[in-house]
């Protein structure tokens, strides 16, 4: 299981994603160009201090990560139609979530192997990323018996 960032646009969501990744051991691809200055310091600032724990990959871009991954690509989208309840998760998926201001393009969507939505209540667009990537690798961690002994 591996969580993929597409064009993060904030340093402190990175942070919290990564500090969850390292805590749960799950690597983190981050695909380029980023919304801020990737880097150590920028990652520290942003309350990462488990910066050393976490497996982190870095693409320059779609393609790059495209021609990396290794497993299903899992889509965390608002314009999703199956929603998390109804997912089945393995344990070579890439759950992937989309910048914060912009999601991602459409030949992204497309390619993706599947496509999941978390429920919300009507009238609420959507939730901060980082706690729909906490979500959503707690059910797919659930599924496949994958949390940390």
């Amino acid at each position: 299981m591996r969580i993929a960032l597409h064009q993060p646009d904030i340093a402190g969501n990175v942070g919290t994603i990564l500090r969850l990744a390292a805590c749960l051991g799950i690597a983190t691809d981050i695909i380029e160009p980023c919304g801020f200055a990737f880097s150590e310091r920028a990652l520290r600032r942003a309350g990462m201090d488990y910066a050393d724990a976490a497996e982190i990959v870095r693409h320059a871009d779609w393609a790059a990560f495209e021609a990396a991954a290794t497993g299903r690509i899992v889509l965390l989208s608002t314009r999703a139609d199956v929603t998390l309840d109804k997912a089945r998760f393995a344990p070579g998926d890439i759950l992937l979530l989309g910048s914060e201001g912009a999601g991602v393009p459409k030949t992204v969507h497309d390619r993706a192997d599947l496509r999941v939505r978390i429920p919300m209540r009507p009238g609420f667009r959507s939730l901060n990323v980082a706690v729909s990537a906490g979500i959503a690798l707690g059910e797919a961690l659930r599924q496949t018996k994958g949390w940390p002994e």
